[in-house]
């Protein structure tokens, strides 16, 4: 019988006959470590534990201690919830079946739609099949075998046609399920130990709406009990605080049926918060050195030829509109237009850093189903800016650019978040532009930038841009989720695309680097981001309604509109409730719409020309003077604290 080495994580080797199973050398370890034995790395691959090695190898036994396991965990609940679907109703066909982040789904074709009642059985056929403890069987198919095979199951047929070699890996899971899949998968049903099915939705084959319309059933799982458990409370959370449902009860914006999905409009309330992030914006640009420019909404589609965008993004663009001179299209990006800003004139190195500020709105065309609210649109307002500065420049600006983004997270209130450097795969795909040298520099630039600031963001290789490598910043909200926002890019394309230049001190011309760089992502994201962090209680600073006076009488009419015109005339933004209602309903509607003050006036009040002060967290605050009052607030205000 040949033998094969195996080298473990501490340098330790083994030798053991071809064939071993990675829970075989679990077990020799440890019994407990054979137990805890989810997957397996041999030789940096994904493996079965229960898959036999036949070379030597190095091998690494991963268990819920590691990352990588709770991919692998989410892959087999997703298996275990079709094998009891298919248990159940035995006429369904698969679809896919991936872990996505936060859980799994799995698409079915089924001629009857699944209902709640169905989640619920369906659920609790998955804990019997659990309880069996049934294997994940790694099974070797020929593509010739497979196809036969499901002659019957046309997604099945599609996705072999397509993806699988010769020779395939499907899995198998009780007397029914069997999936074309490449695994891995957790040994048995048994180490699957919380999850939970959510949600059923509708959802494309392979996401075209051309497509078979098929039902996707939507689910989580954790390692523990515990962690379900504080996920399912972070989603009924996020229920209460959804953008959507709070822009509709706070009058905020809306999107109007009859000019189409993925369009926003700002109503007055909102109207006033983008302004504030406009704003702070704008102002941060000027005081940071950048140079404010506006843009069109459309251009001849040459510009877009010419950037690459007419060919490389065609799938997100909309359709050219026709005009007498040539055909023109809506931007989905602004950087082109900056580019030719930059370009109108010859620049010298004694320019550089130029750096281009906008927000810009810009146009995508993106697919009914994926829109989202404020999360995913058609048409947005991007913070965007582009730098054009010399090789020795770069390292400062892209430290300037991070602190930049870092600053803004903190003056929203975000005080965690997470970086991630995404590189190139050394040019081995030929997918990316650059040279090796240029990848090089930019990289270490990106890389030292983080070190300076002491920011610790998480090498992600082969997930760069085509066009250069980038930084991107993850904010943790109030209940722990963390969404995509600011971003620094570095690009080699469009420069080369769009021939920069600057003279250099050697009187030469010399192509500019340039950087993207965008902060809010958008404003409507962003915006949609602040609703639910702060549950639509924004910082008062932000806040469309700053005060309200509450008169408990008509007696006191007047005077609460002569404090609301001092409270306007000092910058606040203040209204009246002079409705003929009890004072405690118009505390509660104030309240409902999260009006950060409330000053209630009545005789006494208006007798020593004082106000009763209530705030929205803090209640009643006691009587003080209007001038008071107005430190007060002035103060909140001025300084952007985004707590009261």
């Amino acid at each position: 019988m040949s033998h094969i080495e195996i080298t473990l994580p501490d340098g330790s080797k083994q030798s053991v006959a071809a064939g071993t199973r990675p829970i075989d050398i679990a077990r020799g370890i440890s019994p407990r470590l054979a137990d805890a034995a989810l997957a397996a790395k041999v030789n940096g691959e994904m493996f079965d534990v229960t898959r036999p090695i036949e070379q030597d190898a190095t091998l690494q036994i991963l268990t819920a201690r590691d990352p990588e396991s709770l991919e692998v965990y989410r892959h087999s609940a997703a298996h275990l919830l079709a094998a009891a679907v298919l248990e159940l109703y035995p006429e369904t066909q698969l679809g896919i079946g991936p872990p996505i982040e936060n859980g799994f789904y799995y698409d079915f074709d089924r001629p009857t739609s699944f209902t709640p009642d169905d989640l619920e059985k369906i659920e609790k056929k998955m804990w019997e099949i659990q309880a069996r403890a049934l294997p994940y069987e790694r099974v070797l198919t020929s593509k010739e075998e497979g196809l036969k095979k499901y002659s019957e199951a046309w997604m099945k047929c599609q996705l072999i046609e397509e993806k699988a070699g010769e020779v395939f890996t499907e899995y198998t899971l009780g007397p029914r399920f069997i999936d074309f899949c490449r695994g891995p998968h957790v040994p048995d049903t048994s180490k699957i130990k919380a999850f939970k099915l959510l949600s059923i939705a509708g959802a494309y084959w392979k996401g075209d709406e051309h497509n078979k319309q098929l039902q996707r059933i939507y689910g989580t799982a954790f390692f523990s009990a515990k962690e379900l458990d504080a996920y399912l409370k972070q989603v009924e959370e996020a229920k209460k605080r959804d953008h959507r449902k709070l822009g509709k009860e706070l009058d905020l914006f809306s999107i109007q049926e009859l000019a189409g999905p993925g369009l926003i409009f700002f109503h007055p309330k909102g109207g006033i918060i983008r302004k504030q992030l406009e704003d702070w914006m704008r102002d941060q640009y000027l005081k940071r050195g950048y140079s404010l420019v506006y843009t069109p909404h459309v251009a001849r589609i040459d510009l877009w030829k010419t950037s690459g965008h007419a060919n490389f993004y065609a799938a997100n663009m909309f359709t050219p509109i026709k005009l007498d001179d040539a055909d023109y299209q809506l931007k989905p990006m602004n950087c082109p237009f900056h580019i030719l800003i930059y370009a109108d004139r010859q620049r010298s190195y004694r320019d550089l850093p130029v750096r281009l500020g906008e927000l810009g709105t810009v146009y995508r065309y993106e697919r009914s189903g994926v829109l989202n609210g404020l999360f995913r649109v058609r048409g947005f307002t991007q913070d965007d800016a582009h730098i054009f500065c010399t090789p020795d420049q770069i390292e400062n600006e892209v430290v300037d650019c991070l602190q930049f983004a870092i600053d803004t997270l903190a003056a929203y209130g975000f005080e965690k978040y997470d970086a991630e450097l995404s590189t190139w795969d050394g040019g081995t795909s030929g997918k990316y532009d650059g040279t090796p040298e240029q990848w090089a520099m930019a990289e270490g630039a990106l890389q030292r930038a983080c070190d300076k600031l002491k920011v610790a963001a998480k090498t992600i290789p082969d997930e760069a841009a085509f066009y250069g490598p980038k930084i991107d910043v993850k904010l943790v909200d109030a209940i722990g989720r963390k969404w995509q926002l600011s971003t620094v890019q570095f690009d080699f394309t469009l420069p080369r695309r769009f021939g920069l230049e600057y003279i250099a001190e050697d009187g030469k011309a010399h192509q500019p680097l340039m950087v993207h760089r965008a902060l809010y992502g958008s404003i409507e994201r962003f915006f949609g981001i602040l609703i639910e962090h702060y549950a639509g209680a924004f910082p008062v600073w932000l806040a469309p309604i700053q005060a309200i006076v509450l008169p408990i009488t008509d007696r006191q009419t007047e005077y609460a509109r002569a404090i609301q015109k001092q409270l306007d005339d000092a910058g606040i933004r203040a209204t009246v409730d002079d409705r003929n209602e009890k004072v405690n309903l118009k505390i509660r509607e104030a309240q409902m719409q999260k009006i950060p003050y409330m000053l209630v006036v009545g005789d006494r009040e208006q007798e020593n020309g004082l106000v009763a002060v209530r705030n929205r967290k803090h209640a009643d605050q006691g009587a003080k003077s209007i001038a008071g009052f107005l430190a007060e607030i002035k103060a909140l205000i001025d300084s952007k604290a985004v707590s009261e």
